[in-house]
């Protein structure tokens, strides 16, 4: 009796979690803003902390933002794109051409000059493009 009991539990607990149905399919994508400006300083102190403001063009009432993909290519260059995500199965998206401002802390960490490179969009053949920045720190 006992074992029917706990083969009756172990069926009802399969069958309730089977009977919830996840869509395999997402209803949104990721993709890329291109950026438009940038206001960063003209050098950097060591250590220090700095907020670095960036607009971004935000191309139809479907597209979020949802961060920034900050990464590191070499020690002091950093790759930096705006991410937004995309509702993938709505029909009814509107192009908007939106400046969005927003912001991201930056913690300088080297003595080097830094190279930001700011995705801005892709050429006619497909490739990235970017806004180079150089900015020096300052040596004590």
């Amino acid at each position: 009796m006992r074992n029917l009991f706990a083969f009756s539990m172990m069926l009802l607990i399969v069958l309730s979690f089977t009977g919830c149905s996840l869509e395999d399919t997402e209803n949104f994508r990721f993709v890329a803003f291109p950026i438009e400006s940038v206001e960063l300083p003209e050098s950097f102190e060591l250590n220090e902390t700095y907020e670095i403001k960036v607009k971004y063009l935000r191309g139809s009432d479907c597209a979020f933002f949802e961060g920034f993909d900050i990464v590191n290519e070499e020690t002091t260059v950093r790759n930096v794109a705006a991410i937004g995500s995309m509702l993938s199965d709505s029909d009814d998206c509107k192009e908007v051409l939106e400046e969005v401002e927003t912001s991201f802390n930056f913690i300088v960490l080297y003595q080097d000059t830094y190279l930001f490179k700011f995705y801005t969009g892709e050429d006619a053949e497909g490739e990235p493009l970017y806004l180079e920045i150089e900015v020096p720190v300052n040596a004590y």
